[in-house]
């Protein structure tokens, strides 16, 4: 069973989006806040296949994305890893590319699902959501109501992958217009395989969506953060999943220089709060840094990743680019505790030559 987030450490785990490399690097959040300014954090790097990507996380459990090749052609598939155990499930055939894509759990069925709108060559489309299991089976359902790009300009995705929010079921993703100010959140119920749109907290009439906001996950709940007046940012929480009322400010966090250097028209991304409202955060200069909410202060943590394969990406602690994070908490799920064969050599630990 899994285990209570409150009782483990959360972990980042990452791998490149520029380069095809066949690792994953995995680092403990609380050495990166406990660390500061002394011995520096240490990545530990996983290998598998290549062509590895990561759609979500829940339970302690990674879903993975790969393209195996097999005679000739592409595969695209996706298997679950616990990083903690080492175990992966087989891979499931997903058969068609995709971009737009999320992964979640449904605590009503007890049932793992991966949501993804496939495209064949073709042209046509399929929204599908694949349930894993001993035989994985999938249902087609509603088309998905967004595009990722609009030659009209309308409303679109701000970004490909769902986020998933624990004991709620759904998947979420930002829409947003660059015509209006338009901002809200679809969601996506996996228990009733239906969709929905929450409203996001209101924005000054004045504020130009110069910089497209950007969703997150803090602390169990959906997270919206703005840059407002081209002064600050705004952090907002969602306290209660689906109730726009409980959208509660969280934060102003000012310009401060350090964090717009070299200046990019790119969003705060909020990745973890401690209780101590210290907040680990993407500047728009791509960098770790971590806020303090209570004095102002920040300060950047020496991540070294130089054990995580990735030899032709800037170290972490020159710059995050090139790279997609998602934060998970140890825990004892295995994907076989819901019948799903497991293969425990698809991902090790990788050993850089010396």
């Amino acid at each position: 069973m899994a285990m209570d987030p409150a009782l483990t450490h959360p972990r980042i785990a990452y791998n490149s989006t520029w380069h095809s490399y066949p690792t994953i690097g995995v680092f403990s959040v609380r050495s990166v806040f406990e660390n500061r300014p002394h011995e520096p954090t240490k990545v530990v790097g996983y290998e598998g296949r290549r062509y590895l990507r990561m759609i979500g996380t829940c339970n302690g459990l990674l879903c993975l994305h790969d393209k195996q090749r097999e005679d000739g052609l592409l595969s695209p598939r996706a298997m679950l890893w616990n990083p903690c155990t080492g175990f992966t499930s087989q891979p499931l055939e997903i058969g068609g590319i995709f971009s737009v894509c999320g992964f979640g759990y449904d605590h009503v069925n007890d049932k793992y699902k991966l949501f993804v709108i496939v495209e064949k060559k073709s042209g046509e489309s399929f929204t599908r959501i694949f349930t894993f299991g001993p035989k994985s089976t999938w249902r087609t359902i509603q088309d998905f109501p967004y595009r990722l790009h609009d030659p009209n300009n309308k409303t679109i995705l701000l970004a490909p992958v769902g986020l998933f929010v624990s004991g709620t079921g759904t998947l979420n993703w930002l829409l947003c217009s660059s015509r209006t100010s338009f901002v809200a959140v679809l969601s996506l119920d996996l228990v009733k395989e239906t969709y929905s749109q929450i409203s996001l907290p209101s924005r000054d009439s004045d504020d130009a969506l110069r910089v497209f906001p950007h969703l997150s996950i803090l602390r169990g709940c959906l997270a919206v953060c703005y840059e407002t007046k081209k002064t600050h940012w705004t952090l907002w929480m969602m306290k209660e999943y689906g109730v726009p009322q409980s959208w509660t400010k969280l934060a102003i966090i000012p310009h401060h220089p350090l964090l717009l250097d070299p200046p990019r028209n790119f969003s705060l991304v909020p990745v973890y709060m401690l209780k101590n409202d210290v907040l680990l955060v993407i500047s728009p200069s791509c960098k770790f840094v971590l806020c303090n909410l209570n004095d102002g202060s920040i300060d950047f943590p020496n991540i070294d990743s130089s054990g995580d394969g990735m030899t032709q990406l800037r170290p972490l602690s020159r710059g995050v680019g090139g790279r997609t994070y998602h934060i998970y908490y140890e825990s004892l799920v295995s994907p076989s505790h819901f019948g799903l064969p497991t293969c425990s050599s698809e991902m090790r630990l990788f050993k850089p030559s010396l």
